[in-house]
């Protein structure tokens, strides 16, 4: 019966592979730390990114706002529109259409 070799150089290519990982991870470790040793300091605790926002309900953004006022105001001249065409018939003359 034919006996499997000892695996000495498959081994040893594996553990090469495992220290060489764990040295480019301590590498990258030390960049990420001196980085962040490097960085500016932050001025208090609050992130300046979200400092602006509060609790609660937000106001609408402009161009939103826009758009929803152009909308109210279409919406506005539709309902005289109609209130119009309404007092028209009511008074027994025909609609403009």
């Amino acid at each position: 019966m034919a006996q499997r070799g000892r695996p000495t150089l498959q081994k040893r290519q594996r553990e090469r592979a495992r220290v060489e990982k764990q040295k480019d991870r301590e590498a990258r470790r030390e960049v990420a730390k001196e980085r962040r040793a490097n960085a500016p300091e932050r001025s208090g605790a609050i992130d300046p990114d979200i400092a602006h926002i509060s609790a609660g309900p937000q106001p609408m953004p402009e161009w939103q706002a826009e758009v929803f006022a152009e909308a109210e105001a279409e919406a506005e001249a539709e309902a005289e529109a109609e209130a119009e065409a309404e007092v028209k018939r009511s008074a027994g003359e025909k609609p403009d259409a």
